[in-house]
C-alpha cells in the first residue's frame, strides 16, 4: 500500500489532520497499527486539554427501545453549535442514550456515588461503564476520543432513564 493510501486510511479513523497522519507513519516505519495507537494517544493527550474549556452548547438526545417500554434522554454538551450539528457529536450522543437505556445507570461519575455506598462504579457510574459497542474502553474514553476528534471539549451534564412499571 502507497504511502498516500496509508495516510487517506489513518485519516478517515481518526480523522487527524494528514500532516499528523503522514508524520505518525514516519515515526512508525509505515506500521499503521502504531501510528493509529500514536495517533490516539496524542488525540487523547490533546483532549486532557481541553477538559477545562467552558461547555454551552451540546444537544439532549432520546432514545426509545423498540417496543417503547423503555427510553433515555441524555444531555451532551461542547463548545460550539458547529461542532453540536457535526455528525460525529450527534452518533456520540446517540451511543450515550442508547447506553443509559441498556445499562441503567445511577450515577454520572464515581464521585457523585455518596460515601460508604459499596456499589461497583463500573455497574452504577454511566462514564465509568464498559462501552456496550466496545467493552473494551469505558464511556469515559468514547467521549476522550470525540473531544480528540472534533478538537473541542465535551460533557455529559446529565442523563435520564425511564421504563415502564417501573
Amino acid at each position: 500500500m502507497s504511502l498516500t493510501a496509508q495516510i487517506k486510511a489513518l485519516r478517515e479513523k481518526t480523522g487527524a489532520p494528514v500532516i499528523e497522519c503522514k508524520n505518525a507513519l514516519t515515526e512508525c516505519e509505515c506500521n499503521e497499527e502504531k501510528a493509529l495507537e500514536l495517533l490516539l494517544k496524542r488525540g487523547l493527550a490533546r483532549a486532557e486539554k481541553k477538559l477545562h474549556r467552558e461547555v454551552s452548547q451540546g444537544l439532549v438526545e432520546a432514545y426509545i427501545h423498540p417496543g417503547a417500554r423503555i427510553g433515555a434522554l441524555v444531555e451532551v454538551n461542547c463548545e460550539s453549535d458547529f461542532v453540536a450539528r457535526t455528525q460525529e457529536f450527534k452518533d456520540l450522543a446517540h451511543d450515550l442514550a442508547l447506553q443509559v437505556a441498556a445499562t441503567a445507570p445511577m450515577f454520572l461519575s464515581p464521585q457523585q456515588v455518596p460515601p460508604g455506598d459499596c456499589a461497583d462504579p463500573k455497574e452504577v457510574c454511566l462514564l465509568s461503564q464498559p462501552f456496550i459497542k466496545d467493552p473494551q474502553k469505558s464511556v469515559e474514553e468514547r467521549v476522550m476520543e470525540t473531544i480528540a476528534r472534533v478538537g473541542e471539549n465535551i460533557r455529559v451534564k446529565r442523563f435520564a432513564r425511564f421504563e415502564l412499571g417501573v
